[in-house]
């Protein structure tokens, strides 16, 4: 890695973690509102039968009311599980039960399906520390998306969900971040 593109990551990360955690539990409840109804929207034009979709964690953009809508309306829902190598694996949490993954992060508990289990869906929603104006998406570090989706030969749509100001002019990239095809804001869908 580039020893100023890392630092400059690293410097945007903290930023963006900050103004996360800045949030107010009533910009926190508008912003749901505004992610549910997007993803319900792009998941109801692309006809959607299965996603994969993650938990998210107390400072992420809420998945959790779209991915109950889905599975209501019998949507098959994928969550990943981070594994020792790098990859996610996936479940669709017949467990019905969450505990934290090597990342930190939520994942859910059932059946591993294996890394390759993702080529059946037909849209991924991903998280995002920032996207940029060409769909150029940061994560917060780990690699695990971008190891997964430069992997994979037929991919879905891949949308990142960040709130309205992580959509940026510029992310610093390096030779395996990978695009997303849109993202989605409490209040836009954008499509690249």
């Amino acid at each position: 890695m580039d020893s100023d593109i890392g630092h400059r990551k690293r410097a945007l990360r903290a930023e963006l973690r900050e103004r996360r955690q800045n949030l107010t539990s009533v910009e926190r409840e508008a912003a749901t509102a505004g992610f549910t109804q997007n993803l319900q929207s792009i998941a109801l034009d692309l006809s959607a039968r299965s996603i994969s979709c993650y938990l998210s964690s107390r400072n992420e953009p809420d998945t959790r009311p779209f991915v109950n809508w889905a599975e209501a309306q019998g949507v098959r829902v994928l969550f990943p599980v981070s594994r020792d190598d790098g990859l996610l694996d996936w479940t669709v949490g017949e467990d019905q039960t969450e505990f934290e993954g090597l990342s930190g992060a939520p994942e859910a508990g059932g059946s591993l399906l294996g890394p390759i289990a993702i080529n059946d869906v037909d849209l991924i929603i991903v998280p995002a520390a920032a996207v940029d104006a060409t769909g150029l998406r940061m994560g917060w570090g780990r690699g695990y998306y971008d190891k997964t989706l430069g992997s994979m030969e037929k991919c879905p749509p891949v949308y990142a969900v960040i709130f309205d100001n992580e959509f940026v002019d510029e992310v610093p990239r390096e030779v395996h971040d990978q695009p997303v095809d849109g993202l989605v804001t409490p209040t836009r869908i954008i499509a690249f």
